[in-house]
């Protein structure tokens, strides 16, 4: 199993950052990885140490995400992350995640905080790569990104952590809150809409394929009925961005994926 994630700002208690004392706060961290690392040791083979620390903008320093840990600790509270993880278990895989690695303004904020680790001889295995896509995106601009890590290390080793293709194509105002720019529910896809969602899931898998620091795919929920883009960017809105429908039923970018024959209607 790949665990996901020993840190994430979105579910750090409150409490951890209580008392405003660096030392303290570190402490807790420090031993928190360390008690679950070392709990399924044997039973997770690669971790996401650390999850989305990289800012959407321009961020502080190197780029980093102005979050409660940066606040409370500075950005070396992503070397303490790793290097208590590896304490804990030595043989596990330890990756930094992050999305939006498709954007080449995310992905130079990406790579320049992973230089940075590995001049500082921080123990990290690997990239990972949610790749939220909309159905106008193009396997090129996820190729940029894998190819973009393998250039900085060919030590990295990558995984796809989250993969889903929205029907959609919002616009950036859209994930900025004016949900009024966002585009209207397609309740049922067309043939269409089916068939340029299997072309890049195809074309997508095929890439990570032909990348052999790629060494792990996961979709980002087994089915359109689960998928949590029903309520991002807009609540309620359907989405369809997986392999199998709401029915559970194989969808047209299944059969491009699992069969290189299969031809796209």
């Amino acid at each position: 199993m790949r665990g996901h994630a020993l840190l994430w700002h979105q579910t750090s208690p409150s409490w951890f950052f209580d008392g405003g004392n660096a030392a303290t706060i570190r402490n807790r961290l420090e031993t928190y990885i360390t008690d679950v690392v070392t709990h399924f040791a044997g039973k997770v083979y690669a971790w996401d140490v650390v999850n989305e620390v990289v800012a959407d903008d321009a961020g502080v320093g190197l780029g980093y995400r102005n979050s409660p840990w940066l606040q409370a600790l500075g950005p070396d509270y992503i070397e303490w992350a790793f290097r208590a993880a590896r304490a804990a278990d030595p043989n596990v895989k330890l990756f930094i995640n992050e999305y939006s690695t498709e954007s080449s303004g995310k992905r130079a904020r990406l790579l320049a905080i992973v230089q940075d680790l590995l001049n500082k001889g921080v123990p990290i295995d690997g990239v990972g790569h949610q790749f939220h896509l909309q159905i106008s995106t193009t396997a090129a601009q996820c190729e940029a990104a894998i190819d973009a890590v393998t250039a900085l290390s060919a030590n990295l080793e990558q995984h796809v952590t989250e993969l889903d293709v929205s029907i959609y194509s919002d616009p950036g105002s859209c994930f900025s809150g004016n949900t009024a720019t966002c585009l209207p529910e397609i309740t049922t896809p067309s043939q269409t809409i089916l068939s340029n969602q299997a072309t890049l899931y195809r074309a997508l898998f095929n890439s990570f394929a032909a990348r052999p620091k790629v060494t792990s795919v996961t979709m980002w929920g087994l089915h359109d009925g689960q998928t949590w883009l029903s309520n991002f960017p807009v609540t309620g809105r359907d989405d369809h961005p997986l392999l199998f429908n709401r029915n559970r039923a194989a969808k047209t970018a299944y059969y491009a994926v699992v069969d290189p024959a299969y031809v796209i209607p």
